[in-house]
């Protein structure tokens, strides 16, 4: 036994392998199948936490910086710049490769096994750019070989998901596999208990952009998004600038908001602003380092709004003691039907790729954490109005899949 089976996500991974020919997921989080990929790094130069000790510690207010969503950032810049991360100088690419360290060995505790390669899961493009997504790859490879592994080995995430899925059924299927960053797409035909794929496709596009678009709606404006500005020179308004309201949404860039530049940037307008209520509120975010806050409390939200529940709201309590902003099913549909003629174009078009009419798919099988949001079962199905949708333990599907690729 020297492979795992890992599925790296945005928002969260998974570790399982083979065993006697059976899969056999591997508790990485305490009494779970699932490890949030967060990471948290105390003030004091302790010892990094991850997944949910990393969340508790930034929810109780501990001293430190909490970071998430950093598979986002593979191939580019940012991921190789060097900043000060928990009282020590650190590039993301540390702080992946400490995180994938820190798996590698909870796997090999929890299974007795040593694991000297690993098969991977990747979304399909991490980036539509050839030269950036090749990129992405590097990036994500080195930081595997930095935490111990000697062969890296990668399976696209859909395809993956197809082989968890297939079993015991004959047709024609589509993966509609929708993670943190990537909605990836596969076409697969099962026919005498075997399985082949017939095209793959995917776009960057996912829950944490879903998570972007609901702030931006429901909780930006109440930090001053969408207000107005007195001139510096002369008589007039001049709008409040957008770009602070993009990171603070943003789970990848929320961190680096938190600099000298910025908080100055914002005490110059706020002087200016024609509603400094809202605009204190955006100075005390910054200050308290409250973006996570917000970014969870909007994500709990989503989730509660989806499932139809009364009464949802943003819980920005943190911010200003009792500010909640309600949040509906009609205002997260508002906030995120920019998405649905994109998320039914990439499922078209692999379908196309695969040669197959979407018409004649027999059943769409959901992957994902965010192919639960009633938008992506709502488009799949109206682009394959004879198929069955079933939802596929979309949290494990991918990493049950890359366990059965070892074998």
């Amino acid at each position: 036994m020297s492979t795992l089976a890992l599925d790296f996500g945005t928002s969260n991974s998974a570790a399982a392998i083979l065993e006697d020919g059976q899969i056999r997921r591997l508790p990485i989080e305490d009494g779970s199948d699932t490890l949030p990929t967060a990471v948290f790094f105390p003030s004091d130069k302790s010892e990094m936490r991850v997944g949910l000790a990393a969340a508790m510690a930034l929810l109780q207010g501990e001293e430190g910086r909490y970071m998430r969503a950093l598979k986002s950032v593979l191939g580019s810049g940012l991921f190789h710049e060097s900043r000060m991360i928990g009282g020590k100088r650190r590039t993301l690419a540390n702080v992946v490769t400490e995180f994938l360290a820190l798996v590698k060995s909870r796997a090999e505790a929890q299974s007795g096994h040593s694991f000297s390669a690993i098969l991977s899961g990747r979304p399909v493009h991490f980036h539509p750019d050839p030269a950036r997504d090749a990129k992405a790859e590097a990036d994500l490879t080195a930081c595997y070989k930095a935490a111990g592994f000697a062969q890296v080995d990668y399976l696209f995430e859909p395809e993956a998901a197809a082989l968890a899925a297939h079993q015991g059924r004959e047709g024609l299927g589509l993966i509609v596999d929708i993670g943190g960053g990537t909605s990836d797409y596969s076409v697969f035909a099962s026919e005498g208990g075997k399985m082949k794929i017939l095209a793959s496709h995917g776009i960057r596009l996912g829950g944490t952009d879903f998570d972007h678009s609901v702030s931006m709606a429901h909780a930006m404006p109440w930090l001053g998004r969408g207000s107005s500005l007195h001139r510096e020179m002369g008589a007039g308004e001049v709008p409040m600038p957008n770009h602070l309201y993009v990171d603070l949404s943003t789970w990848a860039r929320i961190p680096f908001l938190y600099t000298p530049e910025t908080r100055n940037e914002v005490a110059q307008m706020l002087r200016l602003a024609i509603k400094p209520r809202l605009l204190r509120r955006l100075a005390h975010v910054l200050k308290a380092e409250l973006g996570h806050d917000i970014a969870f409390a909007v994500e709990r939200a989503k989730i509660n709004a989806n499932a139809g529940r009364e009464g949802a709201k943003v819980d920005l309590s943190r911010v200003e003691a009792g500010l909640a902003v309600p949040i509906t099913p009609e205002s997260l549909e508002k906030s995120l039907r920019k998405y649905r003629s994109p998320l039914r174009e990439a499922a078209s078009l692999c379908c196309e790729k695969a040669g197959i009419a979407p018409e004649a798919i027999t059943e769409v099988v959901l992957v994902g954490g965010s192919s639960l949001m009633a938008l992506v079962g709502q488009e799949a199905q109206a682009l394959c109005p004879n198929a069955t949708l079933r939802a596929s333990e979309p949290f494990t599907a991918v990493v049950d899949g890359l366990a059965l690729a070892t074998a």
